[in-house]
């Protein structure tokens, strides 16, 4: 989202976007401080940049790490940290004068994405008012800020009149999406809107008025608190998609309390057959960490027990990594990592063959795709259980015909532990 933004300024500006580093007067590398391996691969991006441009602004979550870039690379312009596009803008400024006559008209409504035509991300707020021990997200992107809901709204609605099919709704806890602002009631269309995640998926479900077939709303970074029940009757109503995506990260209490993750004592199991019973199309996609300081062997087998129990969809798991800054660092009995890998192997096998047994029992359906590509073999597409990127895909042995963006009805006709096989319907 910050590099749509700053694109999205710069255009508006009348400045112009290449793809390559040899046409370009500068270059802006948005990058991620989260884990090791994001940090390594941003000081990467920007030491290529450096050897093909020469130009370079730094910017995002590791720009909120100054001295690391610096240090790496003492040779970039500026170094700025996350959503922080007028600072970017004040360095190109400076090193790149506006041009004269820049046309604003030639800026969409909707802003430049980096995403296809017919699918987009609307985050809806920046921070995390948590303080979970392995994430420093707070530090580099500071506390709980809602967007207001108008806007929110106005950009949705601007993405759909514009062509858009999906819009994926973000942030570091969109279920506390209003906290900082008391809920506080705003305006879209000319009527009150409560700033929540219950009233903002509500409205988000009255831009599709072709009965689920217009625009798809999906829901990710949801922390299970209580009041994430309210939308499941919506899903099942067909208003917004039958998807959650929700971050457990472990089932030991123990485990859960070191990382001081919220909403650790809820019934989770309990929760999830509930949420089923009321819609069972459900889609449930979560992250788990392995390997967690203090982690036994018993309590990686409560997790174990925990995934055949809970019957996840989607399922997404990496091993600790001591983030510079992350309070658990500092915790007791870090696992080897040898010992780490191993769980993880064993974690995302046990899923596989609950995924492949869960896709198994769509065979012989017939669902409703999003299509995201065509060639000559057919298309691929997605169903309401598939985000973009993360998620599987569902292959269309004879769709030549369709065209990338299209809903089509689909009958699954094989599958395997994550993707689906299909025919036109």
């Amino acid at each position: 989202m910050d590099s749509e933004h700053i694109l999205t300024q710069l255009r508006a500006e009348g400045y112009l976007i290449s793809a390559s580093y040899q046409d370009s007067d500068l270059v802006i590398v948005n990058t991620c401080g989260f884990i090791d391996s994001a940090i390594a691969e941003s000081l990467d991006a920007i030491g290529e940049a450096l050897v093909e441009n020469g130009k370079v602004i730094v910017t995002g979550c590791l720009g909120a790490k100054g001295d690391v870039v610096w240090q790496a690379h003492p040779k970039v312009l500026a170094v700025t940290g996350p959503h922080s596009t007028n600072e970017v803008m004040a360095v190109v400024h400076q090193h790149l004068p506006k041009p004269h006559d820049p046309y604003e008209d030639l800026v969409p409504a909707q802003g430049i994405r980096l995403t296809p035509k017919h699918y987009a991300y609307v985050k809806i707020s920046e921070g995390c008012n948590h303080r979970c021990t392995f994430c420093i997200i707070p530090s580099l992107r500071g506390d709980l800020v809602s967007r207001p809901v108008g806007d929110v709204m106005g950009e949705a609605e601007h993405l759909v009149k514009a062509g858009v099919k999906e819009l994926l709704v973000i942030s570091q806890d969109t279920s506390a999406y209003g906290v900082d602002v008391k809920y506080r009631t705003g305006f879209w269309g000319g009527r009150p809107l409560k700033t929540r995640l219950t009233e903002l998926a509500t409205a988000l479900g009255e831009l599709d008025k072709t009965g689920g077939k217009g625009v798809w709303v999906r829901l990710h970074y949801v922390y299970p608190y209580p009041h994430v029940d309210e939308v499941i009757p919506l899903m099942a109503q067909g208003k917004i998609l039958p998807y959650l995506d929700i971050p457990f990260q472990h089932a030991n209490q123990r485990i859960l309390k070191l990382m001081k993750r919220p909403a650790s004592s809820e019934n989770v199991l309990a929760r999830i057959k509930q949420w089923r019973e009321i819609c069972p199309d459900l889609t449930l996609r979560s992250t788990f960490i392995v390997g967690f300081p203090g982690e036994t062997e018993a309590e990686f087998q409560e997790l174990l027990d925990f995934l055949k129990e809970a019957q996840l969809d989607r399922v997404g798991a990496f091993t600790y990594s001591p983030v510079e800054g992350a309070a658990a660092n500092e915790l007791p009995d870090h696992v080897p990592p040898e010992v780490q890998q191993e769980r993880l192997a064993r974690l995302m096998l046990l899923q596989e063959e609950i995924s492949e047994q869960r896709l198994k029992r769509k065979i012989g359906k017939t669902i409703t795709v999003l299509v995201d590509e065509v060639d000559k073999d057919g298309a691929v597409a997605r169903s309401s259980a598939d985000a973009p990127e993360i998620d599987g895909l569902v292959y269309i042995e004879n769709g030549q015909q369709l065209r990338v963006g299209d809903f089509v009805e689909v009958k699954v006709t094989g599958s395997d532990a994550h993707d689906l096989w299909a025919e036109m319907a």
